[in-house]
């Protein structure tokens, strides 16, 4: 992907257009869009699942699985109204991946984190900043941290494979996110059917493709995701809804599917120094983002795309607040340590990207010897702006509780609400 091109969806010249439109209060109505359709496959109970009586005469016979229309080459139609959100939304940050800028670097390691934080709370594993970070280090005392800490590592797989996005390199991001909870499922699409609640397909909520379809389904959405004549935000919203409608692995398909999210305003320009948490914005109205997955399957693409504007302008004011406090506490840090060394500088910036340390750590960044390591933690911890955090796996580890409590505080700006 070329960096210099003009990030997709904004207006060229050097100038961000104006967000506010003197048009008359008019939508123009937007474009059909398929829902998805059903076919009869049958049904053999596995005798092993335990299940009532009432159960097993629910699920008897053939059941109703989806199939989703293809979209490589669809028209895109959403209203006039939806279009101006997208375009603002997506000003909005680029803007602010701009404004990041050259010190972009120990953001991005924050706002990535954060995301992935978010994305796992939309499926119910939260965990503290303190324990995430910790568990990044190799802590198994908290399994949510642990699953957060998965996630971490299959948001920058995303990031990094975002000039390639593939039906393999999809997987690769899923085997990233599960690999370490769950090898025999991580990075394989499913070979069997699976149902989203319900105790079988016949009293599901939904019931994804059958596994046959699943491959053609994932080249399709892959087509559609290279195409370069649709707004980046738009087709990242409907990139999610199609895959989370695929299904396409047995088990973690909407951290994944946020993921792509991710990889794809990389790969599309809008971001290139940081990582917008856009589900952070998903995280305040959990029950809205699944009515619009919802209103998708059903040919109604509007939500979706709406959503997901509403919620990248959410994540950008989000971002900013957490940018600012973590720089309000590295300018209290540099007055806490005065005239100090070069190395204890080093550190310093290195915290905001790595809120729990060691000193090894410390070494392989700044390539510094282990005494001088040592002596830096050492001033940052008479300081206050480390605090000794025990041990991982025999080794001393500090935390950072200004960047910790400024993590945490991100994550208790999205005011979740859910429906469900």
């Amino acid at each position: 992907m070329n960096q210099d091109r003009d990030p997709r969806g904004i207006p060229t010249g050097g100038r961000f257009a104006g967000t506010s439109h003197s048009e008359p209060e008019i939508s123009l109505p937007a474009a059909a869009w398929p829902g998805i359709t059903y076919e009869e496959h049958p049904w053999e109970a596995d005798p092993e699942r335990g299940a009532s009586r009432r159960q097993r005469l629910l699920a008897r016979g053939p059941y109703e699985a989806a199939v989703v229309p293809e979209i490589a080459g669809l028209d895109l139609g959403v209203d006039s109204r939806t279009q101006a959100l997208v375009e603002e939304a997506t000003i909005e940050m680029v803007r602010f991946d701009a404004e990041l800028g050259r010190d972009a670097a120990p953001f991005a390691a924050l706002l990535l984190r954060s995301e992935s934080a978010s994305s796992s709370q939309i499926e119910n594993l939260t965990a503290g900043a303190r324990k995430i970070a910790l568990a990044q280090l190799g802590d198994t005392s908290s399994t949510n941290a642990s699953l957060v800490a998965s996630n971490v590592r299959a948001l920058q797989a995303a990031i990094d494979l975002s000039e390639d996005l593939t039906v393999e390199n999809i997987a690769v991001m899923h085997h990233a996110l599960l690999h370490s909870s769950d090898r025999d499922i991580a990075g394989e699409y499913r070979n069997a059917q699976v149902w989203i609640r319900g105790n079988s397909p016949h009293t599901a909520e939904f019931v994804p493709p059958h596994q046959d379809r699943v491959r053609p389904a994932m080249d399709d959405l892959v087509a559609f995701m290279r195409r370069d004549d649709v707004p980046a935000l738009t087709q990242a919203a409907v990139a999610h809804a199609q895959f989370e409608t695929i299904h396409p692995f047995a088990d973690g398909n909407g951290r994944t599917g946020r993921a792509i999210v991710s990889a794809l305003l990389r790969a599309k320009g809008i971001t290139r120094n940081v990582t917008v948490p856009v589900s952070s914005g998903l995280l305040t109205d959990t029950g809205a983002y699944f009515d619009a997955l919802g209103e998708y399957r059903s040919g109604n693409v509007q939500p979706i795309v709406e959503l997901f504007a509403e919620s990248a302008v959410r994540a950008v004011d989000n971002g900013r607040l957490l940018a600012g406090d973590i720089k309000a506490a590295e300018k209290d840090h540099l007055e806490r340590i005065g005239d100090a060394p070069r190395s204890v500088r080093e550190l310093l910036r290195l915290l905001p990207k790595e809120p729990a340390i060691t000193a090894e750590i410390f070494e392989e960044h700044a390539m510094v010897a282990t005494a001088t390591a040592y002596r830096a933690i050492d001033r940052l911890e008479a300081a206050g702006i480390l605090v000794p955090a025990g041990k991982i796996r025999g080794t001393s580890v500090w935390v950072a509780p200004d960047i910790i409590a400024a993590l945490d505080a991100f994550a208790d700006r999205t005011g979740r609400r859910t429906r469900r």
